[in-house]
């Protein structure tokens, strides 16, 4: 695999890179859910004390990580954040390679123990070097995979502490070959909200159906209404997802009863807080007047779990002007057409300017090229040291020293 990385910090921590790779696959043996880290929380800070940084703090969000690296000058007081997530998934793994998840059940799906190696790698580019003006502040964050750790450690009070100008972060994405980086300067990731539809009727005999109200009849035409939200309702030139995806009914061993209730449950997938709003609108509407029509109710739980993942436009230029340095621009992609997944950096970004980037990590027949949260996935260590140098280029450039050329 040939990749061409430009700079002196790629070739700095290159030299390195079979140090990474012990730390990557060390994790990647060893993952560990949300707010459960740790094993992990722990073999980073013995990292970053090894790397020489000046702070590490631990606790943050119940088991995040910070470390703090400054600069030869503070001229500017300029601060930088630079974010990792560090969990893994409630899934076995099917692989057999050497560093093979040890723990029957959880699985590093989705390259958490890449991006935390990459800014391990970074951290000790930077406390080698530090050639920078400000100070660095590397943000290890526990529980992205549905447990809102980013608002945690908010919540903690990590802005607070640590007043960042901007803040960034980057994530594999095994659909873009090694040595390119994707972003735009708006949405990145859709919101994701989780919604439950009670269905409630009146339960009978399955041989006199004209005595009862059958809710999953209701539930039928519910799933089917509901489908024509988006395409009724939302403009062409907005996105939005709504997906029905399980549903609760009756005894599958009682074939003549009617139950009494039915249970839709799904997600809602939107870009904006207006096209948001505009789906929780119809639908309590939309399946409220469905159930009527059959004699029954329904009523729509709705729950907006993680925000929209939006760039900032000037911090997305500015990322993107930094990799084009790294990997030129044919292999920088500025307009990359975002992701209908979440991402709990969003909410970093609704408190902090910055921007979220994809690596791209997928060799053509090789290593990469698993999808993410497939049991037979795994980080390329190939591109460690790019994203590692991505993030150390970041905070050098965000602050540069007046007497670097």
């Amino acid at each position: 695999m040939t990749m061409s990385v430009h700079g002196r910090a790629f070739a700095h921590i290159a030299a390195f890179h079979p140090e990474l790779t012990a730390l990557r696959r060390d994790l990647h043996a060893h993952p560990e859910l949300g707010f459960e880290e740790v094993y992990t929380a722990a073999r980073v800070k013995q990292a970053l004390e090894l790397c020489g940084v000046d702070e590490v703090h631990t606790g943050i969000g119940r088991t995040g990580v910070v470390a703090v690296i400054r600069g030869q000058c503070q001229g500017r007081a300029r601060m930088i954040g630079l974010r990792a997530d560090m969990d893994a998934l409630p899934m076995t793994e099917h692989n057999d390679f050497a560093w093979a998840s040890a723990k029957p059940g959880l699985m590093h799906g989705c390259g958490h123990d890449g991006h935390t190696t990459m800014l391990v790698g970074a951290a000790r580019y930077l406390a080698e070097t530090r050639r920078f003006d400000g100070t660095a502040v590397l943000i290890f964050q526990p529980g992205e995979e549905g447990y809102a750790g980013a608002q945690a450690m908010i919540d903690d009070g990590l802005f607070e502490r640590f007043p960042v100008q901007a803040v960034f972060g980057l994530h594999n994405w095994p659909a873009m070959r090694p040595g390119t980086i994707g972003l735009n300067p708006g949405p990145m990731m859709a919101a994701a909200d989780r919604i439950m539809i009670e269905i409630t009727g009146r339960g009978g005999h399955g041989a006199h159906p004209y005595q009862a109200v059958d809710p999953v009849l209701v539930a039928g035409h519910i799933i089917t209404a509901v489908q024509s939200i988006v395409s009724s309702n939302v403009k062409p030139v907005d996105s939005a997802v709504i997906s029905l995806c399980a549903m609760q009914a009756g005894d599958l061993g009682a074939m003549s009863v009617i139950p009494g209730t039915a249970t839709l449950v799904g997600t809602v997938r939107t870009f904006t807080p207006a096209v948001q709003a505009l789906v929780e609108r119809r639908l309590h509407e939309l399946c409220s007047a469905v159930a009527q029509g059959f004699g029954a109710t329904a009523r729509v739980i709705y729950e907006r779990l993680y925000p929209a993942t939006v760039n900032t436009a000037a911090q997305a230029h500015f990322a993107a002007e930094v990799a084009e340095r790294l990997v030129g621009a044919d292999n920088v992609v500025r307009d990359l057409e975002p992701s209908m997944g979440a991402e709990d950096f969003s909410f970093m970004l609704r408190v902090k300017p910055g921007a979220y980037l994809r690596l791209g990590q997928g060799a053509d027949n090789g290593p990469g090229r698993c999808h993410l949260h497939n049991n037979r996935y795994d980080f390329n260590d190939e591109v460690l040291p790019l994203g590692a140098a991505l993030h150390a280029s970041l905070a050098e450039q965000f602050m540069p020293m007046a007497s670097i050329d």
